[in-house]
């Protein structure tokens, strides 16, 4: 499958971006720190301390959101809950710095988040197809193809006689309901 080979390109790709906008941010702090300019009044020294900070918060953003598809790509199973989150948001992110990076950096870098977005779209995505009927099941549990009941014990099959249990009315044709004002 796809799967695992885009999961361990996009956690390679999100540690890279983390260390490569962590420096540049620290850089620009330390430019702006050496420098004794403001900038519309402003105070140089907050200046550095605000790009050093967001150096850190930006670096451990995406070290964060490279660790949630590292353990995608070694556990095999879909990212859940916080996971999930972590990666629609830098997608999200990637594709504002793509717009972004199309009118100050050129085709280069837009083409460089586009291809990023990709990659993190398709790793969310791939994990949503249902492989077969317990598809869904299995994965969210570990277990192989089929189900699988505890400890790893296929389940037993409905003898002829039984009926499947199923608490859900059958659908039917949906009325809306009738309005109660005249």
């Amino acid at each position: 499958m796809v799967r695992r080979p885009v999961a361990w390109a996009v956690a390679v790709i999100l540690f890279a971006e983390a260390l490569g906008i962590a420096a540049l941010n620290w850089f620009m702090g330390v430019v702006v720190d050496r420098q004794d300019m403001s900038l519309a009044g402003l105070d140089p020294d907050k200046m550095s301390v605000s790009a050093k900070a967001g150096a850190v918060v930006f670096g451990l953003y995406f070290a964060l959101c490279g660790l949630v598809a590292l353990l995608v790509a070694v556990r095999n199973r879909p990212p859940a809950g916080l996971g999930r989150v972590l990666l629609i948001s830098v997608a999200v992110v990637h594709a504002l710095l793509g717009a972004v990076s199309w009118g100050l950096i050129g085709w280069r870098a837009f083409l460089f988040m586009v291809i990023v977005l990709a990659l993190v779209v398709l790793l969310l995505m791939t994990y949503d197809q249902v492989d077969g009927a317990g598809g869904a099941a299995a994965g969210a549990d570990g277990g192989g193809e089929g189900g699988s009941g505890p400890a790893g014990e296929p389940e037993p099959e409905p003898g002829p006689g039984a009926e499947a249990k199923n608490d859900t009315p059958p659908a039917g044709p949906f009325t809306p309901p009738a309005p109660t004002t005249p």
